[in-house]
């Protein structure tokens, strides 16, 4: 078996794995991200960002980039269709776009230096160097083993990181979601708006990317066909238009005319706002970000924008530290005394690093994981308590809580 030693190992290459890496770049750290896939991993559908996203790229250094991929949005309309109520809010003063996934995974790969992302690198196993228990290995298929003195697990919902680190499951919404993209050649006419339209236990919504794609989605119950529809896009299509079938005409009609090859069935799941609380997201030099620390729900639409702001709030920790190269700061010194002492205080720094972390962004996901909680029992639950519970609940964190939107999570 072949062994090699590297200072940080991110673990996973979507949006979180890759933002880390261009978070801690961007401050003079080398990274390595490997990734299981044999290539970026672009499927996926769109992005809502909102202006606490777009600081965050803006400190990643992508946002002048991204802003080119897509249209901004200058209205949120909600539509309830028990009572026929409709409010909108204007977004002219707050910039909101929705991206593609893959312009955004594209994008921030292309400004990583080169070879920082290993593909095919599927970790079997995981465990604490026995030499120095400082150091933690990762076992690869292929027979490699990695030293690392840093492990950050991007790995998303089913993380390995997570996992190793003995965190609480995550939990299934009785949900799932539906996404997809369509294409009008000549345009949408839609004009720059978002829209969410709220049935029974159902809701839907589109948003425009550019002036002629539609990104749109409907979260809906799960059902013991699911498996089947989602291996049939035809099925997966017209079985979702029939749900809606009642909702303003434009909604069907823009699932009628999806992209086949677009469509998505994904089951949503949750991290528990209890769980989040009493985690301590480390073990020595391990952590994790993104969905692999704090999976929510679609209904505030901020799982990726909160994992852009867990990036820089890592890079901004580890600069603080000055963590540069862990493993090679103490390369110089022949001393083998010394040379522990500098390993140990290393450690001591990555760790201090990494709490700083953990404790900067645990209530900003507590409320996160809190509101989309709420939202989603609201959707499906069949109880009239509880329904009625969650909404008073619901009314009152909105108002307690200052608009998610306009967190500011800093400097890189």
């Amino acid at each position: 078996m072949s062994e090699e030693e590297k200072p940080i190992v991110i673990v996973g290459g979507g949006i979180c794995g890759l933002a880390t890496a261009l978070a801690l770049h961007r401050k003079g750290i080398r990274t390595t991200v490997i990734e299981k896939a044999e290539s970026l991993r672009t499927e996926g559908g769109g992005i809502a960002i909102q202006p606490n996203g777009w600081r965050a790229l803006d400190q990643l250094g992508v946002g002048h980039h991204l802003r080119l991929k897509s249209i901004p949005i200058f209205l949120g309309r909600d539509i309830i269709l028990s009572n026929g109520t409709q409010q909108e809010e204007s977004f002219r003063n707050a910039e909101n776009r929705c991206l593609k996934r893959s312009d955004l995974i594209e994008i921030m790969a292309e400004n990583l230096p080169s070879g920082t992302i290993r593909f095919g690198c599927q970790i079997v196993r995981m465990e604490s160097d026995p030499i120095n228990s400082s150091h933690t290995i990762l076992y690869l298929q292929d027979g490699t083993a990695i030293k690392a003195k840093v492990v950050i697990g991007c790995d998303g919902v089913n993380s390995v990181v997570g996992d190793w680190l003995k965190l609480k499951p995550t939990k299934r919404f009785n949900l799932c979601g539906v996404v997809g993209f369509t294409n009008y050649p000549n345009g949408h006419g839609f004009g720059n708006e978002f829209v969410r339209i709220r049935g029974d236990h159902i809701l839907a919504g589109r948003i425009p990317i550019d002036d002629k794609l539609i990104y749109w989605f409907v979260a809906r119950p799960r059902t013991p066909h699911d498996t089947m529809v989602s291996k049939e896009p035809k099925l997966l299509r017209d079985s979702t238009k029939e749900l809606i079938k009642d909702y303003p005409a434009e909604m069907p009609e823009v699932i009628k005319n999806c992209d086949l090859d677009s469509l998505l069935l994904v089951s949503l799941r949750h991290r528990a706002p209890w769980d989040i609380l009493l985690e301590s997201f480390r073990k020595g030099t391990v952590t994790v970000a993104g969905d692999a620390m704090h999976v929510m729900g679609p209904f505030v639409g901020q799982g990726g924008a909160a994992a852009l702001e867990d990036a820089v709030v890592l890079g901004r920790c580890f600069a603080q530290e000055m963590i540069v190269n862990p493993m090679e700061s103490n390369k110089s010194s022949w001393d083998r005394k010394k040379q522990e002492e500098e390993e140990k205080a290393m450690s001591k720094r990555i760790e201090k690093a990494i709490d700083r972390y953990v404790k900067e962004r645990k209530m900003r996901i507590l409320r996160l994981a809190t509101q989309t909680y709420l939202i989603g029992t609201l959707l499906q639950t069949t109880s009239p308590v509880t329904k009625l519970l969650s909404f008073i609940l619901v009314l009152i964190f909105s108002v307690i809580v200052a608009n998610h939107t306009l967190y500011d999570c800093g400097w890189l």
